[in-house]
């Protein structure tokens, strides 16, 4: 094989990665809630929880961390459902307990309107927006989805995986949780 045969190769390699993403969603999308889900049956009625969309599962993961927040065993039960055939790890829930214990407001920062001077309290209805980016699709089978939150200068993000058999969404790693700037009514400065 000459050098010019290993060219034609790569090229032909990186046309096909780059048109793999044909058809994939993209750009940002608005999900709105008129209330969040307060279990898993709920969830699972709601038009997202079809998990047809990588938007819609990321919104879910969002929905699901607030109840958890409310009320941790619902919110794991909720996290399960949206992990699919791999539940949530003993690091996975430690993990949560140690982010969320004490700052509850975190998960609802995602949502529009809710900012540290209102001490997170979103607008109602409930809408947040999702958007992608140019590595969105990087990996196949693998989408990480970026959302903004009222507390942090930048976006943070969610990583799904599709399962072949269904095509559904499944939650595979969320990064939502890092700090955020503190509530108003917590903050000593303020």
């Amino acid at each position: 094989m000459s050098i010019f045969d290993n060219l034609k190769n790569k090229a032909a390699g990186s046309i096909a990665g780059a048109v793999s993403n044909i058809g994939k969603e993209t750009g940002p999308k608005t999900i709105t809630f008129t209330a969040l889900p307060e279990s898993v049956e709920q969830m699972k009625a709601l038009p997202q929880g079809q998990l047809k969309s990588v938007y819609d599962t990321a919104a879910l993961t969002v929905c699901a961390l607030c109840a958890y927040a409310a009320a941790p065993d619902v919110g794991i039960e909720m996290l399960n459902f949206l992990k699919g055939p791999q539940p949530l790890s003993p690091y996975e829930k430690q993990f949560l307990k140690d982010r969320i214990s004490g700052k509850e407001y975190i998960p609802f920062s995602f949502f529009q309107g809710a900012t540290p001077d209102n001490d997170y309290t979103p607008s109602q209805p409930y809408t947040i927006t999702i958007d992608t980016n140019p590595y969105t699709y990087q990996d196949e089978g693998y989408a990480t989805m970026h959302i903004k939150s009222g507390g942090a200068d930048s976006v943070r993000q969610v990583k799904l995986r599709q399962q072949g058999s269904t095509g559904q969404w499944f939650l595979w790693e969320q990064f939502l949780l890092s700090d955020i700037r503190q509530p108003k009514s917590q903050d000593p400065w303020a």
